[in-house]
């Protein structure tokens, strides 16, 4: 069930999911590119096969339970828990914007868990969850993303981190934008 990454952008541009434009990114970088995922995920078939390939790609490592950090990786975290049937729960965030477990959710003592993420490129929210699963006395065994745009720029981690298709695209600090981007007006299409 491999693919290339060829394959998987193209499923991105087919299904509408990569856009091209002017983007703020939730790392409060810019960008000219962005993976809106949803928009890849709404066709169950295209989810069911690049979740798929996120799922083979965990297969050989030993865990309980997928966590994903709200919205984004939710309908990640859920297909590839569905495909290797684990269960799923997920973060979300609180009134002051920090990611909290909510609606029952637990976390038990030495329970492994496997964080999956829509698209990384700092990898903040991957990180804040990594960080809720530690501090309830989990174990993460491994992190994923469909996308990994961050150029190898991620913080530490001490467990393998697997991107189903790794990029480098342009980012840029929102002072010191390029001059055709700052002639464009700068969308934030992705969560908040």
């Amino acid at each position: 069930m491999s693919a290339a990454p060829s394959e998987i952008l193209g499923l991105f541009r087919s299904t509408g999911a990569l856009l091209h434009g002017h983007f703020v990114l939730r790392s409060g970088l810019h960008s000219r590119e962005f993976f809106q995922c949803a928009l890849l995920l709404r066709d169950t078939t295209v989810a069911e096969r690049v979740c798929g390939l996120l799922a083979g790609e965990l297969r050989g490592i030993t865990f309980d339970t997928v966590i994903s950090p709200a919205i984004g990786g939710i309908l990640v975290g859920q297909e590839v828990a569905r495909q290797l049937g684990k269960p799923h729960i997920f973060t979300e965030k609180n009134e002051a914007g920090a990611l909290v477990l909510r609606r029952g959710f637990e976390i038990k003592s030495g329970e492994r868990f496997v964080v999956i993420e829509d698209v990384v490129t700092r990898g903040g929210r991957l990180m804040e969850t990594v960080g809720i699963v530690k501090q309830h006395g989990g174990v993460v065994a491994a992190a994923a993303s469909l996308v990994n745009r961050s150029g190898g720029d991620l913080p530490p981690m001490d467990f393998p981190f697997h991107g189903l298709v790794e990029l480098n695209p342009e980012t840029f600090p929102a002072d010191a934008l390029p001059p055709d981007l700052a002639t464009i007006p700068a969308v934030k299409p992705g969560s908040k």
